[in-house]
């Protein structure tokens, strides 16, 4: 073997003409050849060192530093994958949820059991919005709103408010306790962009086709200062339109949830001018909770339109109505019919007002002219930005035909029908603080007063105090 070296040597030697090497060149040489190999040596078996420790996931103290670490860089790869394929998969899906709790107190001469009355009830909302896929440009979403609750509220003696107290959820037939849970909302909702151009991205104009289980409200007579029982204004004439909610002409379920369709146009052409078209058709009496015909359905169309006032905004809303199977306070169904004003405007950036009336008309209602007015302050004079200190005042109309036939004895038993001498309005008052404290939790005592409670001017004044805690996100 070494002979064959040197003879190679040698020959490489006088090939190039290089001079011979000395003998200690030579065992140098030899000497370098020598560590070279060991060095693919050992090469070779850190190779297939690594080789062997990358065939598996498992880390062990005994592969090589390099593998391990180029492990670690591979899991942190596939983690932050991962992580992206989820972030992927639920872009586009939105989730709510809030808990809200209400105490009030009545004294006896107010309710409708003559005792005393102190109620507490909670009620639980929890909302799940998904991307619902695309049409062409047309994008589409599915909205789910689930609702669970216990407890019925105070019972107030009979007048023209519904309730005192909305954020109430039970029904009789729950067993006392349990709680009470329904799908309340559950529809599809279709954005169609117009875009005068061919380019999605520049459309200001949009159709909106919504269908399936809805809330009327969340769609007509909306209100960014009385709209929100679990935060502002908790007294049901304050909520909503009178006529359509506390006198029954929206026609929806005893939840206030009704199967229906709605088509609207939104117009964003010029910002802080945006105006849009709606029009819904919902079913009303049976057909609002599936146990009969569609005919006859709650109708309402609305235009609505943003303002500015000194640079301030503002919204503005104008509906008319018809329900084909309104309730009258005789028991007859018939066809109603109204009109109705909603606003919102901000008069400073800490002050915001409102205002919506409502005119019924036709059809047997117990009040036929509602008007209610407030404003809520935001809590920044005194360092509490967060907080809002809300008053509303309300006036509902006794309506000419009720006000005859209530003192009536039809049946003969010697007794007015209706319980009472109707004459007047009524008139409520309410004033709540809501104490902000934190992001999730709020604190909102809270004040009632209701004058001629169902027109009756014999009645006496009612009172409620409550307290009400929302926890949400």
């Amino acid at each position: 073997m070494n002979f064959t070296r040197t003879a190679v040597v040698a020959a490489v030697t006088a090939a190039f003409g290089l001079p011979a090497f000395a003998a200690d060149d030579m065992a140098n040489l030899k000497a370098e050849l020598k560590r070279l190999s060991e060095r693919i040596g050992n090469l070779e078996r850190q190779n297939k060192d690594m080789e062997k420790a990358l065939s598996t996931e498992r880390l062990s103290e005994k592969e090589p530093e390099i593998a391990t670490r180029l492990k670690a860089v591979e899991f942190q790869t596939l983690s932050m994958q991962k992580q992206a394929r989820q972030i992927e998969a639920l872009e586009g899906i939105t989730v709510g949820a809030s808990l809200t709790s209400v105490m009030q107190q009545v004294g006896a001469n107010h309710t409708a059991s003559a005792t005393d009355e102190s109620r507490a009830n909670y009620r639980g909302d929890v909302s799940v919005t998904l991307p619902g896929g695309e049409m062409g440009d047309a994008e589409g979403k599915i909205f789910a709103h689930f609702r669970f609750g216990q407890g019925t509220g105070i019972g107030l003696r009979p007048a023209y408010t519904s309730t005192a107290n909305t954020t109430a959820f039970e029904v009789t037939s729950t067993p006392a306790d349990d709680s009470f849970g329904i799908l309340a909302q559950a529809w599809y909702q279709l954005a169609i962009p117009l875009a005068s151009d061919g380019l999605k991205a520049n459309a200001r104009e949009h159709l909106y086709l919504t269908a399936g289980k809805i809330d009327p409200f969340v769609f007509f007579d909306q209100n960014a200062a009385a709209d929100d029982e679990s935060a502002r204004f908790m007294n049901n004439v304050f909520v909503h339109n009178p006529l359509l909610d506390s006198g029954g002409d929206v026609g929806a379920d005893a939840y206030g949830f009704a199967p229906g369709a709605i088509v609207q146009y939104a117009n964003s052409r010029q910002k802080g001018a945006e105006w849009g078209l709606s029009l819904g058709v919902f079913g009303s009496g049976p057909g609002a909770n599936f146990t009969g015909s569609l005919a006859g359905p709650f109708v309402i169309a609305q235009a609505d339109s943003a303002a500015r006032f000194n640079a301030l905004p503002g919204n503005y809303r104008a509906y008319l109505w018809r329900n084909g199977r309104g309730a009258g306070y005789d028991g007859i169904e018939r066809s109603h019919a109204g009109i109705g004003f909603s606003a919102d405007q901000k008069l400073s950036d800490d002050m915001m007002l409102f205002g919506r009336y409502g005119h019924q008309i036709n059809g047997q209602v117990r009040f036929d002219r509602a008007l209610t007015l407030g404003a809520e302050l935001a809590g920044t004079p005194w360092a509490r930005a967060s907080d809002g200190l809300g008053v509303a005042f309300g006036h509902l109309r006794t309506s000419d035909d009720f006000r005859r036939d209530s003192g009536a004895d039809v049946d003969g038993d010697g007794f007015p029908d209706y319980g009472y001498q109707a004459g007047g309005a009524e008139k409520q008052m309410e004033i709540y603080y809501r104490f902000k404290l934190n992001s999730h939790v709020e604190l909102t005592p809270d004040f009632q007063w209701i004058r001629q409670p169902g027109g009756d001017a014999a009645a006496s004044n009612v009172k409620v105090l409550g307290l009400r805690a929302k926890v949400g996100f």
